[in-house]
């Protein structure tokens, strides 16, 4: 256990640490984690002998590279990462694109694993020393694992290039999802192949139509009942209430019935994707996706380190090993190329749409790692077969993005002729301000949940937002002072009830806030003393001596406002003087920003700054600054934070007040020049 829990910890470090560098570098950060992986795999680094470890922190085990402890967990890793699969698949754009996605997934995979197989039997003898059949396991596996498209990566270019809706980006993820479902199906009917060929000693076909039928019918009516089922365990899993408790009975279910699969005689992520798929049109499906996403983010990268750690790479010194990992490389490109991209020439794409969705069914990812840790764990890959996968998986992963972006770059259509685009009901509503739409908002999140929706935040920077409940599914995203729903026109007249509702709502709670509320007696507990406020919290990285002012020339609000912004315009912090002058003066327009013992601390929200800046000047003599307790304004504290990103503008505004006690307001009124404000103010005095 102690060696588990060392290897645990330095597999998620080198996780994060590959991920981080190939990212950074634009790469799938996939690639970085098998890259650590075999950085630090049993066949590198994690076998040098350390003090204390004489034979490494990762050795290399007998029988199977590494302990049977950390490959448990690596397919505890698998059955989540296809249960997540399974619930990412898109329903309705799978079945909106079925018919072309079909073809084209399914001439992808045939393709693919036909040469595949071939590639195998074609090199056997110079590979294994002996020559094989078409069923022989190596070839099987060869052919099986060239099949599956990384529906992730495919989607994730599809996305940054805005393309995830077009004619292409659809019938792409419709038929990397038919590969993902006929590559599981694949490995089903292949392990059952190859059982049936070791037992007998030759090729049963009635044995294999058999398996191939109960692999397929297996899948098939538990795919079905899960689907007609999915609204019962909906409501069985609401039952528990909290988000996190139905997201774990989820996980539960899909680990039971990847168990039950394997005993059938099926892989457990069959099992596990077959629960993801059934749960995927549900209204509780993002709240699983969320509440499960920490358990994802640890356990997956594990999965895909280790299955990094298993590639043998002293055996691609072999010549013939490299050359033959290329050659299948290259025609594992060339059938997806061609076995997806010439069927989309039957539904009306020219040859510029065919390439896109061929070169979009190019990456492999985590189904085809999946399919060849099977392999090996099994005993029926050998561990140069089993690199000579991983490099496959590498290199068209690493070659899909840049000519899918190439190819994308052209504006021109795919399509021969044009089809006319599906209506969607994009309803709007406009508000006066940007404030305004934001309390909107709020209600209308609040309104949703009373109605029994689930509502998921996709994007907290662009407000974009994703509504549930049963077959209801609405997104809407706020755009500064305008609400934009994309709806079915059939959900318009309930989008409208609701709006209706919380302006009523609204409505009514402006009339009772026209009632007097006492602010000043808020406005006085702000600058109560309690206990002096912590230098801890960081004053200095929102002060510097070029924003402090010990003798400011204006006599009047207006013009402190202006002197204080200029300061900060004058140090760079405000890219836009005039909207930082609006937001501010609406704000004391609202309410005066003038507090007790002579303090005033203008302040607002604008994206004029990137970040919290802060501009303090000093005024001995004082002015009229509309105070609460009637008293001239001597020290003014103006702060800008931005409206689009997390700042800790109260919590600054807190803590200066809470540092300009009695003593603090005596000191600073005092100094005669920056450096000694600076000093009052951070406490170096």
């Amino acid at each position: 256990m102690m060696m588990l829990v060392i290897q645990l910890g330095v597999i998620l470090l080198a996780a994060r640490l590959g991920n981080y560098l190939v990212e950074k570098a634009g790469v799938p950060g996939v690639l970085g984690e098998l890259g650590a992986g075999v950085l630090i795999g049993p066949y590198l680094l994690g076998s040098f002998s350390l003090p204390g470890f004489p034979h490494g922190i990762i050795p290399l085990q007998e029988g199977f590279p590494i302990s049977p402890e950390l490959y448990g967990i690596c397919s505890l890793a698998a059955v989540i990462l296809l249960f997540m699969v399974g619930l990412e698949t898109d329903l309705k754009l799978f079945l909106r694109y079925s018919l072309v996605g079909s073809f084209v997934g399914l001439g992808g995979v045939v393709a693919s694993f036909v040469l595949g197989d071939l590639m195998a039997i074609v090199f056997s003898k110079a590979l294994f020393g002996m020559s094989l059949g078409f069923f022989a396991p190596p070839c099987l596996f060869l052919g099986i694992m060239s099949t599956a498209t990384s529906v992730g990566i495919t989607a994730r270019i599809l996305s940054e290039r805005k393309k995830l809706d077009s004619p292409e980006g659809v019938t792409i993820l419709a038929g990397a999802v038919i590969d993902d479902v006929l590559g599981i199906i694949m490995l089903a009917i292949g392990m059952g192949v190859i059982s049936a060929t070791t037992s007998t000693g030759k090729v049963d076909w009635i044995n294999i139509g058999i398996i191939a039928g109960k692999a397929v019918g297996i899948w098939l009516s538990a795919t079905i009942i899960g689907l007609l089922v999915s609204r019962k365990i909906s409501v069985i899993l609401k039952w528990f209430r909290s988000r996190s408790s139905m997201a774990i009975v989820a996980l539960g279910l899909a680990l039971t019935l990847a168990g039950f699969f394997e005993e059938a005689g099926l892989a457990m992520i069959i099992g596990a994707y077959v629960m993801g798929l059934s749960l995927a049109k549900t209204d509780i499906n993002h709240v699983i996706r969320e509440n499960l996403d920490p358990v994802f983010q640890l356990l997956v990268p594990v999965f895909f380190t280790v299955m990094g750690m298993l590639v043998n790479v002293r055996l691609f010194v072999s010549g013939k090993v490299l050359l033959f990992g290329l050659l299948y490389t290259v025609i594992a490109i060339l059938a997806k190329i061609v076995g997806g991209g010439l069927p989309s020439l039957l539904f009306n794409f020219n040859l510029r749409g065919a390439m896109r969705i061929g070169f979009g069914m190019l990456p492999r990812g985590e189904v085809a790692l999946i399919i060849a840790g099977i392999g090996l764990s099994a005993g029926l890959l050998s561990p140069s077969i089993f690199g000579i996968g991983v490099l496959m998986t590498l290199i068209t992963t690493l070659v899909a993005p840049p000519l899918l972006v190439f190819l994308f770059n052209n504006p021109a259509s795919g399509l021969r002729r044009h089809t006319e685009k599906q209506i969607k009901a994009d309803l709007s509503f406009t508000f006066p301000s940007y404030r305004t739409t934001e309390l909107i908002v709020g209600s209308l999140l609040k309104m949703f949940e009373f109605e029994g929706f689930f509502v998921h935040v996709l994007d907290h920077r662009e407000h974009i937002y994703h509504i549930r409940k049963d077959d209801i599914v609405v997104g809407f995203q706020q755009k500064w002072n305008t609400i934009e729903f994309d709806c079915d026109e059939k959900e318009i007249p309930f989008i409208n009830a609701v709006m209706y509702e919380v302006l009523a709502e609204l409505e009514q709670t402006v009339q009772e806030l026209k009632k007097p509320i006492d602010g000043k007696a808020i406005a006085k507990k702000v600058q109560e003393q309690i206990v002096m406020a912590p230098e801890g919290f960081g004053i200095k990285k929102c002060l510097s001596k070029g924003v402090l002012e010990p003798h400011l020339k204006s006599t009047d609000k207006p013009g402190v406002i202006e002197e204080l912004l200029q300061i900060l315009v004058r140090n760079g912090f405000v890219s836009d003087a005039d909207m930082a002058r609006s937001a501010l003066l609406q704000r004391e327009e609202a309410m005066s920003t003038g507090m007790h013992y002579g303090i005033a601390i203008p302040h607002a929200r604008t994206d004029a700054v990137d970040n919290l800046v802060c501009a303090v000047g000093l005024k001995p003599e004082g002015l009229d600054f509309n105070s609460i307790d009637g008293e001239p304004s001597k020290i003014f504290v103006l702060t800008l934070s931005p409206k689009s990103s997390t700042t800790p503008h109260v919590q600054f505004m807190a803590t200066v007040s809470q540092t300009l006690n009695e003593e603090g307001r005596r000191l600073l009124l005092e100094c005669q020049t920056s450096e000694e404000m600076y000093a009052v103010i951070t406490g170096k005095i």
